[in-house]
């Protein structure tokens, strides 16, 4: 599996069906980029300026709301994940 490096977060994105009123189902490209998802690897943490380190306040399993166009997508053995910085998580999703 991925393992993150300090403040990165690796998220399985969730990727919602859209219909439209009348049932048409919208293309991938016609949707908006998906902003939730599931924390599937944490890092370590981050170092503050005084050699301090902060624990990250995700852990695996956490559903997450990210900002929409927050880090980089990768694919590992055929599925895809979105590494993300700490600090472009904006909410855990109780």
């Amino acid at each position: 599996m991925l393992k993150p490096l300090g403040d990165r977060v690796v998220l399985k994105a969730e990727q919602a069906e859209e219909k439209t009123v009348g049932g048409i189902v919208l293309a991938n490209n016609a949707k908006d980029k998906p902003t939730t998802g599931t924390v599937v690897a944490v890092g370590e943490g981050r170092y503050l300026d005084n050699g301090q380190k902060v624990a990250p306040a995700v852990k695996e399993g956490d559903r997450v709301l990210f900002d929409k166009y927050a880090g980089n997508e990768v694919e590992y053995n055929g599925e895809k994940y979105l590494v993300v910085r700490e600090k472009d998580l904006v909410a855990i999703i109780d």
